[in-house]
């Protein structure tokens, strides 16, 4: 019962919930009589008290607030200082180009969180506008706003529910609740109470929920939660409670900021210590702390990272898996746990007749999903020819008469109108050429009808043939019709049900169940002949025969659910379906491969404190029958672990999870637009196998930020460590071997565009045998930070002793700056062939990446004419080389690559 609903007669905090009590004494508790619903003040003084009934709403951050918060990362902070500075000291063009590299990261990253979920909202635009509610002994249409508790609604097949309520009529409702519970087919609704207090939520038949579709029927119930405190309430509330965490790339982007920001503040002090020792003036010591401090910085990391991922995700676009957050495309590359919903994901989510016994014979049917082909095939492997199989061609004959599904096209594809499962049967017919059209043109009528419900469990018809003879064809629940047939049909012949014809039914239904199938079993009477209670036909049946249903796995799961195992990935099945359904699928497909292996249950969860559901979790392979806070402890079970986890879900119930998961997965076939907003990625196709290739696409990009970062920083190290030797080396009068200008030029230039294209660089062989990386790894993991220092300090090194050996020899300042600038321009070129495999550039095609070849001649191109054109003079202060010089520049740049390479090569030093 809703904390709402006891404030209108039910204080009593021990009253049992509204599904396992009676209607009228559900009505008491709300003081309203249902004949005559509310009165109308009454239920204004109500709406006074609880207020209207709809999910509160937070008030959204203005659009420039969230843009200022960009500018709390400690790079930017690091370049607008920079900016300020040089501005203060006259170096006006510095200063307004570090701050156009700051405020456009700035941006870039702005957009993207511009572009980011509005869950709430669209959980928001799903409730129903109007409603029917009785008022004062007479139907009313109002707005779902004006709905309280005790209100009495009414509602017919197409509504969508505008509150929850506890249903005190229904006439053969159903209700479309997947969005909710999982559930793959609408659930039928009665009246009666459920014994219980912990029943699941999917099983609470005699209740009605918020935002969930009437499909069929009409019915009245009592609204006993409205707004928050709804089911869909509360899962706005757990949605609001679960915070997106920090991505693994954004958890190390802020490591690196760290790293980069202290690496600047000590190489400044330690020049300003020097300039201070040397007697340097205050001017000039400041234009070399600003030097350094972007020479220290990668100003083109947001920026190249925000592109690096836009390129991957418009490839993961391509195999049907869209990125709505940019960092989700590398969080991917992390994942170490999939958490998947069933239907739809794993399987195809069309129901298919799989097996069936008919008269004694057990029966394989092959085909896939709604196409009308396929065979029934012996336990020989042969296929039935249907004119020789009479007693199978009866089953399906009367499955597809005692029907209200119908096989259609839908975009040039197969589909079913109505019932998934009784479409099934509709198309296992249809696979051996017998349909309900077919037989109503050769002549066989329908005489009466009577429709399914929840009570009897099952659907007749009454059926004329062409030769005179009237039969009732029945189907339903198998218990219920095998407890009405007297006979049972084997082998053509009509026996009386004798206890070892029941025992051996029994056996086959739970056999079927066993494999995960739904059971459904026809029957027929012969009513041709008089007989004293043909008044009520559905008793003394003869059964002929048991289907076995199931909504099949998709053919390329399997595959996909052991690629992710090698990959060291494991994949969890989380589901609203039952247990024994999920077991059997997630045996079928690999997820679940011995008893060592666990299955459980919404209902144990309950009773799990936090701590033991994290132990739990490290072996689990399917949790069944769960509500969407089961999938957010789950979640976050796993995340104390230390899993990267993503998790699928395409209804409201999987919102909270996939927005606390590290990478939450939508459904974009199926799924609500709830879930999609919550989500970091949206599947095309709704195929678990996409969610792998993107995970390889996901690990392709990671390798390829890590060379990128090699590269960027390896440029920046070398920028640092040349300035630090000037300072260092050159006594009191120090001068800078670069200029900031010339330090901006390589980074976002002359570097920056080759190291770019490192993205577009293919997969590493052994991508999909590695384990996910640890959630804590940073990026200076497997001797990273190694060949990052020593090449970069070899490199600073070297451009040093090519501008000092200028000077010595008698060069302009400018000329030595030059040649040190097209020194360090050309080392980094060189080494972008190396930074691009893990190996040596000796074992990699230098023609590999057409791309990289491309950006490189691009660089050289810009980066001569910064040289020999004017505009490069005036700006950065470059001076024209003489060809010898420029081309002894080249060679020399190319010593630091080469030698360590070669030593790598030769010994084997994998730091190096």
């Amino acid at each position: 019962m809703s904390s709402v609903a006891r404030t209108f007669g039910s204080p009593q905090p021990d009253r049992l919930p509204a599904w396992s009590r009676d209607g009228a004494e559900v009505a008491s508790d709300f003081s309203v009589t249902p004949s005559t619903g509310l009165d109308p003040s009454e239920a204004a003084r109500r709406r006074a008290e609880t207020g209207p009934n709809r999910l509160a709403e937070a008030k959204p951050l203005p659009s420039w607030v969230m843009f200022l918060r960009q500018f709390a990362s400690p790079l930017l902070i690091i370049l607008i200082a920079g900016s300020m500075v040089s501005a203060l000291t006259g170096h006006r063009v510095d200063a307004v180009a570090i701050l156009a590299i700051a405020i456009f990261n700035a941006f870039v990253t702005h957009w993207q969180e511009h572009k980011a979920a509005q869950s709430l909202a669209a959980l928001r635009r799903m409730s129903a506008p109007w409603a029917c509610v009785r008022r004062g002994g007479r139907p009313v249409e109002i707005p779902a706003a004006d709905i309280v508790p005790g209100d009495i609604l009414i509602v017919k097949a197409g509504d969508i529910l505008a509150a929850d309520i506890r249903f005190l009529v229904a006439s053969r409702v159903q209700v479309n609740e997947s969005t909710l519970t999982g559930e793959s087919e609408p659930v039928d609704k009665q009246a009666d109470p459920i014994p219980g207090e912990d029943v699941a939520l999917a099983d609470r038949s005699n209740m009605g929920l918020m935002s969930t579709q009437v499909t069929g029927g009409s019915g009245e119930g009592i609204v006993v939660g409205t707004g928050m405190d709804t089911e869909v309430g509360r899962i706005a509330d757990l949605m609001t409670a679960a915070k997106e965490p920090k991505t693994p790339l954004q958890l190390k982007i802020g490591v690196l900021s760290r790293v980069l920001v202290v690496a600047a503040l000590i190489v400044v002090a330690i020049v300003i210590g020097v300039g201070v020792i040397n007697g340097m003036g205050t001017s000039e010591m400041l234009n070399t702390a600003i030097s350094l401090s972007v020479a220290a910085i990668p100003e083109g990391l947001p920026t190249v990272v925000t592109i690096v991922l836009t390129l991957g995700a418009r490839n993961m676009a391509a195999s049907n898996a869209l990125a709505r957050r940019l960092s989700s495309v590398e969080t991917l590359g992390s994942t170490s746990v999939i958490c998947t919903d069933k239907t739809g994901t794993l399987t195809q989510n069309q129901m298919q007749v799989m097996r069936c016994w008919v008269a004694g014979k057990r029966w394989d049917v092959t085909g896939e999903g709604f196409y009308p082909e396929g065979a029934f095939v012996d336990a020989a492997g042969t296929a039935a020819e249907i004119d020789t199989e009479p007693d199978l061609r009866e089953m399906l004959s009367v499955s597809a008469l005692c029907n209200d599904a119908q096989l259609v096209e839908a975009d040039g594809r197969p589909a079913i109108l109505g019932n998934p499962t009784e479409g099934a049967l509709v198309v296992a017919a249809a696979k051996v050429g017998i349909s309900r059209q077919k037989m109503l043109e050769a002549k066989v009528q329908i005489l009466r009808r009577f429709p399914f419900d929840a009570t009897r469990k099952m659907m007749s018809v009454v059926m004329r043939f062409p030769d005179g003879r009237t039969v009732l064809g029945i189907k339903g629940a198998p218990d219920v019709l095998l407890s009405r047939s007297s006979h049972l049909r084997i082998a053509g012949e009509t026996l009386e049900m004798a206890p070892a014809h029941r025992d051996a039914v029994e056996a086959v239904i739970a056999s079927f169940a066993s494999e995960g199938l739904r059971t459904l079993a026809v029957a027929i009477r012969d009513l041709s002949a008089k007989e004293p209670d043909q008044g009520n036909p559905e008793k003394k049946l003869v059964l002929l025969g048991i289907y076995g249903i199931m909504d099949p796995p998709r053919a390329e799961v399997p595959g996909a659910v052991a690629e992710a195992r090698r990959a060291g990935i494991r994949t969890v099945m989380i589901t609203g379906d039952h247990a024994v359904t999920a077991r059997a699928i997630a045996g079928q497909i690999g997820i679940r491969t011995g008893t060592a292996q666990t299955v459980h249950k919404g209902v144990e969860l309950d009773l799990m404190s936090d701590e033991n559901l994290t132990s739990v979790v490290r072996h689990a392979a399917v949790f069944a029958r769960v509500t969407p806070e089961h999938k957010l402890r789950i979640v976050r079970a796993l995340q104390r672990n230390g899993e990267v986890t993503a998790m699928t879900g395409d209804g409201v119930n999987d919102a909270p999870a996939l927005r606390a998961a590290d990478i939450g997965v939508a459904m974009g076939l199926s799924g609500t637009q709830v879930g999609k907003d919550s989500a970091a990625l949206v599947l095309l196709d709704d195929n678990f196998a996409t969610i792998v290739t993107a995970v390889r696409e996901g690990r392709r990009i990671y390798d390829n930020l890590l060379k990128f970062i090699r590269q960027e920083l390896t440029a920046n190290v070398a920028e640092v460590t040349t300035i630090l030797f000037a300072f260092l080396l050159m006594g009191a009068n120090p001068l800078l071997p670069v200029t900031p200008l010339m330090i901006l030029w390589v980074n976002l230039v002359s570097d920056g565009l080759p190291a770019l294209t490192l993205g577009f660089e293919a997969a590493e062989p052994d991508l999909m045998s590695r384990p996910p990386r640890p959630r804590n790894e940073d990026f200076f993991a497997a001797g990273m930070k190694e060949r990052i220092l020593i090449r970069g300090t070899l490199v600073g090194l070297l451009t040093f002793y090519v501008f000092r050996v200028f000077l010595e020899q008698g060069a302009t300042l400018d000329h030595a700056r030059t040649a040190a600038f097209m020194t360090l321009i050309f080392a980094q070129i060189w080494h972008v062939f190396d930074a691009r495999t893990t190996t040596t550039l000796f074992r990699k095609s230098p023609l590999g990446n057409r791309t990289l070849l491309g950006a490189v001649a691009a660089s050289i191109l810009l980066s001569l004419l910064a040289t020999y054109t004017g505009a490069g003079h005036v700006v950065l202060g470059t001076a024209s080389l003489p060809l010898p010089h420029l081309v002894g520049t080249f060679f020399l740049a190319s010593l630091p690559t080469l030698l360590l390479s070669g030593i790598k090569e030769v010994f084997g030093v994998t730091w190096l």
